[in-house]
């Protein structure tokens, strides 16, 4: 074996390939081809989009797992620890599980250079081979017709809401990115769309590939009303879900999510079948963390990985729809390929102050100062650069009253950040 821990593993991937990213499908398909060469013996559900993947595929587990079915979940990045990304009925794989998946993926591979993504993900791959789920739901990691997990067939595709975020790769306007989040679609398999306003390159690849096209606002929906809410979906077969609970997930934007993942369930139906008690004890256990995360305290804190501009003009909204008696404050690091001028706009007016923080182990990562200088330009008027989490914490806490809110968003990292110091 090439390494004995997990820690040496990780450590290796990040330098066995010249590029952080390189999308495309032959190098990694050759390795699959090799690590997994029969059919996979699992029901597969591939999840693309811009926001709200990690979302869906969260109510999708817990419902599954609530009905009683074994659930495979892989999906990144992680927040504290590498073996989120891959999960069993909702628990994290072991390290021994990892570093004996690595191991076969490392023989499998031969001098094929894979990147830290792609050895993930085939790492996910023959460990759910080997435990043979019922189902498995693949988070795709960038784009969709390009990226690692595209290698596998799904039987049922979603695709949630789609924004302006890795245009490097992706490109510069929504009809584009979303074009690249449809190569998820197969000939003749069904697409759920959660997107209320699904660019037309979506509708046309669905067209393309006789692809049965299941949208949101047309064939399903949702309505709220009082402290419960609606879904129904009038094709395949008319269906209503009257007075479901509302989720643990603050935002309007999780209904969307939740409608899209109940329309997934809804085409399923044969194989997982799930009466109104198991998806309504899904919905109540569905956790995300770092999801508009509250941590209770006082100043209590409020954590997001909301990293792009639609991701945290909903994290604003729900500033307003959930206000504290107080002020909010706002921590806030983010990666420096990132719109930063796009994503800190929306959420501006919100916050009474700003504590821009460094994030020193994390290359991308934009400078505080950075940062700041944006947050100047934008018209911010208390701007306080912090060299990490805990000054910033510290600083944010110092001027924090009662009432007040501490709200920490900007990238996985972040958040990570602040869920390792003492809270």
């Amino acid at each position: 074996m090439r390494f004995n821990t997990l820690a040496e593993w990780l450590q290796w991937q990040e330098t066995l390939h010249p590029s952080e990213i390189e999308l495309g499908l032959a190098r990694v398909g050759e390795v699959f081809s090799r690590l997994c060469p029969g059919p996979l013996p699992f029901t597969v559900v591939t999840v693309a989009g811009t926001n709200g993947k990690g979302s869906s595929i969260s109510a999708l587990e817990a419902m599954l797992s609530a009905g009683g079915y074994r659930v495979g979940a892989y999906t990144s990045p992680h927040l504290l620890r590498y073996n989120e990304r891959i999960r069993l009925d909702g628990k994290p794989v072991s390290d021994t599980a990892l570093v004996e998946a690595f191991e076969r993926v490392d023989q499998a591979r031969g001098d094929t250079s894979l990147t830290y993504f792609e050895f993930g993900t085939l790492a996910a791959l023959r460990i759910f081979a080997d435990v043979t789920p019922a189902i498995v739901l693949l988070e795709v990691g960038l784009g969709g017709r390009l990226d690692a997990v595209n290698i596998v067939d799904p039987d049922v595709a979603l695709i949630t809401a789609i924004g302006i975020d890795h245009t490097a790769w992706l490109g510069e306007d929504r009809e584009t990115i979303a074009g690249e989040k449809a190569g998820i679609m197969r000939p003749g398999g069904p697409v759920v769309c959660s997107d209320p306003s699904p660019p037309a390159a979506i509708v046309d690849r669905a067209d393309k590939l006789g692809a049965p096209l299941y949208r949101l606002g047309n064939e399903f929906d949702y309505h709220l009303h009082g402290d419960s809410w609606d879904w129904q979906c009038r094709l395949p077969v008319q269906q209503t879900l009257a007075d479901l609970p509302r989720p643990v997930l603050g935002g309007e934007h999780q209904y969307r999510n939740l409608a899209g993942a109940l329309m997934v369930l809804w085409l399923l139906r044969e194989h997982f079948p799930l009466d109104r008690t198991r998806i309504d004890a899904g919905l109540a256990q569905m956790i995300l963390p770092g999801r508009l995360q509250t941590i209770p305290g006082d100043p209590p804190l409020l954590l997001d990985v909301a990293h792009n501009p639609d991701g945290v003009e909903q994290l604003a909204r729900v500033l307003v729809a959930e206000p504290v008696t107080g002020r909010n404050w706002a921590i806030v690091g983010m990666m420096g390929d990132k719109n930063l001028h796009g994503a800190l706009q929306p959420i501006l007016s919100s916050m009474a102050g700003w504590f821009p923080v460094a994030l020193p182990e994390v290359p991308r990562a934009a400078s505080a100062a950075r940062l700041e200088a944006i947050l100047r330009e934008l018209g911010a008027a208390s701007v306080t650069p912090c060299s990490d989490m805990a000054q910033a914490l510290e600083q944010a806490r110092a001027v924090a009253a009662p009432g007040d809110r501490i709200v920490v968003f900007g990238s996985f990292y972040t958040v990570a950040e602040a869920l390792s110091q003492p809270l």
